[in-house]
């Protein structure tokens, strides 16, 4: 038996590609991002009351994934990318129905001629990203406090990052550019790369599209280092 899923919506967030997003949400707080309700779903009344909620399940589609497929086992980045593990025992991006699924902050409702959007905090979406559904987070149930995070029951260890001169010139240059620079910090210091990479030496220069800023950066553990930030062109 097969279903159908239509969007209810999509994300704007300063994520423009899969590189370096954060692996999940709440790792970058700075990172907000808004959701553009589409389609039927694109009215006041079908959000009415959700301010009401600190905190929502943003449900969306993997869409950038859905066409390679999925396997039953993966490598989960926390244990280095070399140990296997049932795809349902990961949130891995490549699942059989291609369903992901963040908890983030409601910081407000806000309408643009037609358009009904709400702002969220803390986001680990792709721009573009469909939703497919948005529930509230309920405190008394979701909140579970004897749960278990198996592998994954610690926060991972972050890196200081720091700017180059170059890229501190030009970050200070930007439009709302506090805001910028403690995202593209934010995001850094998750250490973007590959599992693989991590704990050796890495002579490679990386580049993540955030906003509209191409940054490029290099890793010597524990620092990362900006070293510039240019207008990204296609």
């Amino acid at each position: 038996m097969k279903y159908s899923l239509t969007p209810v919506g999509c994300i704007q967030s300063p994520f423009k590609e899969k590189f370096a997003v954060p692996r999940q949400p709440g790792l970058a707080p700075s990172a907000t991002a808004s959701i553009l309700l589409c389609g039927e779903a694109n009215q006041e009344d079908a959000i009415r009351g959700i301010e009401q909620f600190s905190h929502i399940w943003v449900l969306f589609l993997f869409d950038q994934n859905l066409e390679q497929g999925w396997t039953p086992t993966v490598r989960p980045p926390r244990l280095g990318g070399n140990e296997r593990i049932g795809v349902f025992a990961s949130r891995a991006t490549f699942r059989p129905n291609g369903i992901g699924m963040s908890v983030v902050s409601v910081k407000g409702v806000r309408k643009i001629g037609h358009q009904v959007i709400v702002d969220i905090g803390s986001c680990d979406l792709v721009d573009g990203t469909p939703i497919i559904d948005i529930k509230p987070y309920i405190p008394y149930s979701d909140a579970i406090e004897s749960a278990e995070g198996g592998y994954a029951g610690e926060a991972p260890k972050t890196l200081e990052v720091i700017f180059s001169d170059n890229a501190t010139h030009k970050i200070k240059s930007q439009k709302d550019s506090e805001h910028k620079e403690q995202v593209i910090r934010e995001v850094l210091a998750q250490d973007p790369r590959p599992a693989y990479k991590k704990g050796k030496m890495d002579t490679k220069e990386y580049a993540v599209h955030l906003f509209d800023l191409n940054v490029k950066f290099i890793v010597e553990e524990p620092l990362i280092t900006v070293t510039a930030i240019e207008a990204f062109c296609d």
